[in-house]
């Protein structure tokens, strides 16, 4: 930093990003659309698999039903992976906003139950996907050229593993992003009080308000001066 430069003048130049303490809602509407996207995927499969099956519920068209729910696990995997990308910083903000009372009671209070063990399902879909990484290498590394015959095998292996997370998503994930709304709304009505008593205390602690005392008004003249006397 240069000598003239002031931290005041740095944080002017930053991005609004950049000095956001709510930066992470940017990532909200991401969360939204995978959250939908999930039970989107469910309810789809859900409205079909009736028709592969029998009476009892078991399937007779194997193939339809196998292919049903593979299409299924692969969409909703798209959006676990979103998960995966977004939600951790925004599940980080919404702790770092709420307070010990929004747990116990309130409007999120119900938000907060059901987030209840969203990190260990971010943290095994996160195995899931670094496992799948490794096995892509590998197989870069030991198959060249034969990749794609063994990838697709893989891949459904992947995202039937992952529907299991997918599954806890779809309602933890909408939970996160209303608690997180609630959370964002409520600090930016909270703002504006809290900027004006900085504002105010900021004007009281200037340099030039210390010590100052009020200005002391002229004294008037009097109203019948008595004239100058004569000296014999």
């Amino acid at each position: 930093m240069s000598p003239t430069s002031s931290p005041s003048a740095s944080a002017e130049k930053q991005p609004p990003e950049a000095t956001d303490p709510l930066k992470w809602r940017r990532h909200l509407p991401a969360l939204a659309s995978a959250a939908a996207g999930i039970n989107h995927a469910s309810n789809a499969w859900d409205a079909i698999s009736d028709s592969f099956c029998d009476i009892g519920g078991w399937p007779i068209d194997e193939r339809g039903y196998a292919d049903g729910k593979v299409k299924r696990d692969a969409e909703a995997w798209k959006h676990v992976e979103v998960f995966l990308d977004h939600g951790p910083e925004v599940l980080a903000g919404v702790r770092a906003a709420a307070s010990g009372s929004d747990y116990a009671e309130g409007p999120i209070s119900e938000g907060f139950y059901r987030l209840r063990g969203i990190d260990t399902t971010l943290e095994r879909a996160g195995q899931l996907r670094h496992e799948w990484d490794q096995i892509m290498a590998l197989m870069d590394a030991s198959l060249p050229g034969s990749r794609k015959l063994y990838e697709e095998r893989a891949e459904e292996h992947r995202n039937s593993e992952g529907w299991h997370y997918a599954h806890e998503l779809s309602y933890q994930g909408p939970a996160l992003v209303r608690t997180a709304e609630y959370l964002a709304t409520r600090t930016d009505a909270e703002r504006p009080s809290q900027t004006e008593r900085a504002r105010v205390a900021l004007t009281r602690s200037a340099p030039g308000n210390r010590g100052v005392p009020a200005e002391t008004p002229p004294v008037a003249p009097a109203a019948n001066p008595s004239a100058p006397s004569r000296s014999r």
